[in-house]
């Protein structure tokens, strides 16, 4: 089989902390790299979750947004003003 190479350019510092990792578990880089390669490729996906949290839609704070909902429509509560601040 020939071998070809990937090329990709990361951070100094990332590279030195991932050639460490794989180097404490017994693997170069581009043995881990391969194993990669191979579960996306077995996977037919990206072989983890790739998302950008939100805190706002945590399931914490949609309990909480609930929580209050109901309290509100049982006239637990009352309206106020905005209130803006400056933070810049």
């Amino acid at each position: 089989m020939a071998l070809s190479t990937l090329t990709a350019r990361v951070d100094e510092k990332d590279k030195l902390s991932f050639d460490a990792f794989c180097s404490s578990v017994g693997l170069t880089s581009s043995a881990a790299i391969n194993i990669y390669v191979k579960a996306v490729l077995r996977e037919r996906r990206i072989p983890f979750e790739i998302r950008q949290e939100d805190s706002f839609f945590s399931a914490e704070n949609q309990a909480y947004v609930l929580k209050s909902v109901k309290e509100l429509r049982a006239g637990k509560g009352s309206a106020h003003e905005l209130i803006e601040t400056d933070d810049d």
